[in-house]
C-alpha cells in the first residue's frame, strides 16, 4: 500500500527527471517584448530614459525594420539571440525597447505545478515550494541551489526589507506586546466592558478583527485566545466564532493595507514598459488604487458583520444551525466534534510583577497607524518600515520605564521573532520561486497561450479561479502571490493593448484585486492554512467543522465578487 512519503518522494523524482529533460531537449521560444518607457532629452542633448526610478542612457537606436529582435528574425534563429535588447524607432518615431526573452512552452508552468500538486499530496508548503525551486533550477541546468539560486534571489533589496519588515518589527512588536500582556489587556478590556450576550460577544470579536488588521496568523492568534473565554461564557458556538475570528484576519489585511502586504506584494507585479509600475513606490500606489476592487475581501468582512448581528441570510445552513443549537441547547460544539485544543500554544507569560495596560497596545498602535497613514498622504506611499520600527521603539521604552528587565524585553522579542520564522521561510521560498517562475517564461507562455483568445471581461473571473486552487492548494495567499503575479499581470498588460481597452491602468487594477483576493478566499478557506488551523485551535472548533461552515458564506461572497469584477471590466474599455 502506498504511503503518503512514497508518492511524495515518487512524484518529487518524476518532477525532477521531466525538469532535467526539459533542460536537454526543450529548445527555448524566444519571443519579441516591446516596452514603452518615458524618455527625454538632458541638458547635452543625449536621450535618456526612466526604469525603475533610475535614469539611465539610451544607447543607439535603429530602425525597427532593421532590428534583429523583430519576431520574423527570431523566428529564424538557432540557440540564442546574438543581442538581448536593443533600442528601435517605429515608422511613426516612438522610441521603445525591444528585447527577446523566452519560455519553455508548456513546460515553463512546471515549477507552479509542482509546488501546487505536492500541496495537494503532503500538505506541507515548505516541502512543495522547495521542491518548485529545485525543478526550476534543474530546467535551466542550475544545480547549485544553495549557492546560485537561493542566495542570489534573498540577496536583495526587496527580500531583505520583506525580512526585515515581517520577521524583526513586526514578528518583535507582536512579541512585545505578548510578553507585557498588552495586546490582551486591550481585548480583556472591550470584551469585558461591551459584551453582554453572543451577539455583542461576536460583534467585538468582528472588531478586534478589524483592529488587529495585520491579517493571517497575528491576527488570528491575538483575536481567538483574547475573546473565546468570553465568547463562550456569552454562549457563542465554536463555528461562529472560527469563522469571525478568519474572515475578519487576512481579508481586512487586503483592505486596511497599511501592513506588510504592499511592500510584499510590490515585488511581483512589475511589467517593463508600464510606466505606472514602474518603481517601489508606483507599485504601492498601485495597490492602494485597487483596494476599491477587493469585491471578495469587502464582502467577507460585511457578511461576517452581518453575522455577528445574527442576520444568518448569506451565512448558510451549517452557521445557523450552529447558532440555533448553542442557543437551545448551550452546546458549543457539535455532538461529532473534535475540537482542536490550543493548549499552552499562546499562553501569556507576563512578569509577576508587571502590570499590563491598555495603553501600552494603544499608543503604539495610534503612531503605527498615524504614521502609514501620513506618509501615504503627504509622500504618496506608506512607510511601513517607519511605522512599525517606531512603534516597535515606542512598545519596548514603556516596558522598560514600568520597570520590564532587559532580559526580560529581549525574551518577548525572541518569542516574537520565533513565532513568524516559519511564515518568514515561506515568504522566502516564495519571492524565490516566482523569481525562478518569471525568468523560465511562466507568464511569457501564458500570454502567448491565452493573449489573443482570452475576451478581456473574462480574465479577471479566470485569475480568480486560478488563484482560488492554488491558494487552497498550498494553503498560503503570500506563496500564491509569487506564482500568480508574475503570470498574470504580464498577461493583463497585454490583452489590455491588444484588445485596446481605453483604460488599461484601470483594467490591471481590477486583474491584481482578482488575484489578491483569489488568494485570499483559497488561503481562508483550506484546511492545511495557518490562519484556518488557528483559527479553529484558538477558538477550540474542530477543524473540518470550521472549514465547512466558513465554505457556504466565503463562496457567495466569491462568487459576488466574481460578477462585480465581470462588470467592472467593462468600465475599461
Amino acid at each position: 500500500m502506498l504511503t503518503r512519503n512514497s508518492v511524495t518522494w515518487g512524484f518529487l523524482l518524476l518532477a525532477l527527471a521531466a525538469a532535467l529533460l526539459a533542460h536537454h531537449y526543450q529548445q527555448p521560444v524566444w519571443k519579441e517584448q516591446s516596452y514603452l518607457y518615458e524618455t527625454f532629452s538632458d541638458d547635452s542633448g543625449r536621450l535618456m530614459y526612466r526604469n525603475k526610478g533610475d535614469v539611465l542612457p539610451v544607447d543607439q537606436v535603429v530602425a525597427y525594420q532593421d532590428s534583429p529582435l523583430r519576431q520574423a528574425n527570431l523566428d529564424k534563429i538557432q540557440g540564442e539571440p546574438e543581442l538581448k535588447k536593443q533600442w528601435v524607432m517605429k515608422e511613426d518615431g516612438q522610441v521603445m525597447m525591444l528585447q527577446a526573452d523566452f519560455h519553455y512552452g508548456l513546460w515553463s508552468l512546471l515549477p507552479a505545478f509542482v509546488t501546487i500538486a505536492l500541496c495537494l499530496i503532503c500538505r506541507e508548503p515548505i516541502v512543495a515550494l522547495l521542491a518548485g525551486i529545485v525543478t526550476g533550477a534543474f530546467m535551466i541546468g542550475q544545480f547549485d541551489i544553495t549557492d546560485k539560486v537561493l542566495i542570489p534571489s534573498l540577496a536583495t533589496p526587496s527580500a531583505a526589507g520583506i525580512l526585515i519588515l515581517y520577521l524583526w518589527l513586526l514578528g518583535g512588536l507582536t512579541g512585545i506586546w505578548a510578553k507585557t500582556g498588552a495586546a490582551q489587556a486591550f481585548a480583556q478590556t472591550m470584551t469585558r466592558h461591551f459584551v453582554r450576550g453572543p451577539r455583542s460577544a461576536k460583534l467585538v470579536t468582528w472588531l478586534l478583527g478589524v483592529i488587529f488588521f495585520q491579517g493571517g496568523t497575528i491576527s488570528t492568534v491575538l483575536v481567538g485566545t483574547t475573546v473565546r473565554p468570553i465568547a463562550d461564557k456569552a454562549g457563542v458556538s465554536h463555528e461562529e466564532l472560527s469563522y469571525v475570528v478568519d474572515s475578519t484576519a487576512s481579508p481586512i489585511a487586503a483592505v486596511m493595507a497599511f501592513n506588510a502586504w504592499p511592500a510584499y506584494v510590490q515585488a511581483f507585479i512589475f511589467v517593463p514598459g508600464v510606466a505606472f509600475l514602474a518603481t517601489e513606490a508606483d507599485r504601492i500606489a498601485f495597490f492602494f488604487d485597487s483596494i476599491p476592487f477587493s469585491f471578495y475581501a469587502i464582502l467577507a468582512v460585511f457578511g461576517t458583520l452581518l453575522m455577528s448581528l445574527n442576520i444568518f441570510t448569506f451565512s448558510g445552513r451549517r452557521l445557523r444551525n450552529a447558532h440555533q443549537r448553542a442557543a437551545k441547547t448551550g452546546q458549543l460544539d457539535a455532538p461529532t466534534a473534535r475540537p482542536m485544543s490550543s493548549g499552552e500554544l499562546h499562553k501569556v507569560k507576563v512578569p509577576e510583577h508587571y502590570k499590563a495596560s491598555i495603553w501600552e497596545f494603544v499608543v503604539p498602535l495610534v503612531v503605527l497607524l498615524c504614521i502609514a497613514v501620513g506618509t501615504f498622504v503627504v509622500l504618496g506611499t506608506p512607510k511601513v518600515n517607519w511605522a512599525f520600527g517606531t512603534a516597535l521603539i515606542l512598545a519596548a521604552s514603556i516596558a522598560l520605564f514600568k520597570g520590564m528587565t532587559l532580559e526580560q524585553l529581549l525574551d518577548g522579542f525572541g518569542d516574537g521573532l520565533k513565532s513568524v520564522v516559519v511564515a518568514s521561510i515561506v515568504l522566502m521560498l516564495a519571492i524565490t520561486i516566482g523569481g525562478i517562475s518569471k525568468y523560465i517564461g511562466g507568464g511569457l507562455y501564458m500570454v502567448d497561450l491565452l493573449g489573443e483568445s482570452v475576451p478581456f471581461w473574462a480574465l479577471p473571473v479566470i485569475l480568480q479561479l486560478i488563484t482560488m486552487v492554488i491558494a487552497f492548494s498550498t494553503g498560503t495567499s503570500w506563496g500564491t502571490y509569487a506564482i500568480a503575479f508574475p503570470l498574470a499581470m504580464p498577461l493583463a498588460w497585454v490583452i489590455a493593448q491588444d484588445q485596446q481597452l481605453a483604460n488599461p491602468e484601470l483594467y490591471m487594477a481590477i486583474c491584481f484585486a482578482t488575484v489578491l483576493n483569489g488568494s485570499v478566499y483559497g488561503d481562508q478557506c483550506s484546511p492545511i492554512s495557518d490562519s484556518t488551523i488557528l483559527s479553529a485551535m484558538t477558538t477550540g472548533c474542530d477543524l473540518m467543522d470550521h472549514v465547512k461552515s466558513q465554505l457556504f458564506p466565503a463562496g457567495l461572497a466569491a462568487t459576488a465578487a466574481a460578477l462585480l469584477w465581470t462588470v467592472a471590466t467593462f468600465f475599461a474599455q
